[in-house]
């Protein structure tokens, strides 16, 4: 089944980054491009789009760990991405310290040092090559990465600083995003785009284009914007879900929340199911959420969640709870990560 045309209702937003990234080059200064919005609006989906039209020859992604946050976060997954620390003008023991190397003491360098040093790093990375510094959830960031975000807008780096948040009322530290982001509104050229839901015209679009052969009713469509409420990650979960255009009706005639069709999981070939797979799976047996469930395994909830919408495919499962049961059936707790 086509998934939803995922830039239905953000052209004109991926435009704008796009002028921004055109904007960075021409002046050879950081331009900051924030993107805010409530959950499962699309802000990842938009920022990967853009990476795509910009075509950087240097992409340094970084966001936020599930984990408590320790200085510098967003600058230590993007030394976490480029494998063994690089030989960069930095002093090795600030370097490792930046990285969160847990062996290397903290207490040798004063906050605005390693600020500079942070700066000094991120500048070496890009070497002066045109650059997108992906930022992700800053509202879940630590200050002193916050901090580097505010220093480096503005900079004078051939580089779009792409920055995705959730409103500042849902961040860690509502009144520190709040001043970063006026920081970063007050940079020369700076982008703040803010992705509300999507209008019932975006929805009708895009079920015209997911059910091509069979264009579903205005009524349908109506329908399913009131469902969703126009939030693109619902809207997917529920396409998903329904699989072919009958399902989809058969699902819009009962309850939010309620199935429609009881089908019994199919069990799927022994090396089907990948070994990521299985590991998410013996978790949803045991009752994680998705955020506790990247936290057991290392990785974020976005892939979290791709994981669940391909083993609801694989097992034939209808929600996560039947996936969970044929966990437990047939034993894939076993192979979850300890």
């Amino acid at each position: 089944m086509v998934m939803p045309v995922p830039m239905v209702g953000r052209a004109e937003a991926l435009e704008e980054l796009r002028r921004a990234w055109e904007q960075a080059l021409s002046r050879g200064r950081c331009v900051p491009a924030v993107v805010t919005g409530l959950p499962g609006t699309g802000k990842s989906t938009l920022a990967a789009a853009a990476v795509q039209v910009t075509t950087p020859e240097v992409t340094l992604f970084g966001s936020a760990r599930l984990h408590s946050p320790a200085p510098y976060d967003w600058l230590a997954a993007v030394l976490a991405g480029q494998g063994p620390l690089p030989r960069l003008p930095v002093p090795p023991q600030a370097l490792a310290w930046l990285a969160q190397d847990p062996d290397v003491p903290r207490e040798r360098y004063t906050p605005d040092a390693l600020l500079r040093l942070a700066v000094t790093t991120v500048r070496a990375l890009v070497g002066g090559r045109p650059s997108v510094l992906m930022v992700e959830d800053l509202h879940a960031l630590d200050p002193a990465s916050l901090n580097l975000i505010a220093e480096l807008a503005g900079a004078e780096l051939p580089a779009l600083l792409l920055i995705t948040s959730r409103p500042p009322d849902a961040a860690v530290n509502p009144q520190l995003a709040v001043r970063t982001l006026e920081r970063l509104a007050g940079a020369p050229g700076a982008v703040r785009r803010h992705l509300g839901a999507l209008t019932a015209g975006h929805v009708g679009h895009i079920l015209d284009h997911v059910y091509a052969q069979s264009t579903p009713c205005a009524d349908v469509s109506e329908a399913v914007w009131r469902r969703t409420g126009g939030n693109p990650y619902r809207l997917t979960e529920l396409l998903a879900e329904a699989g072919d255009l009958n399902g989809l009706t058969e699902l819009l005639q009962q309850p939010a929340g309620r199935r429609v069709r009881q089908r019994q999981p199919a069990e799927p070939a022994p090396g089907e199911l990948t070994t990521r797979e299985r590991e998410v799976l013996g978790c949803l047996a045991e009752g994680m959420t998705n955020k506790q469930i990247a936290r057991t395994l290392g990785i974020s909830v976005r892939t979290v969640t791709v994981h669940v919408s391909n083993l609801l495919r694989k097992t034939g499962a209808s929600s996560r709870t039947e996936a969970a049961i044929w966990a437990v059936q047939s034993d894939v707790r076993a192979t979850a990560a300890p």
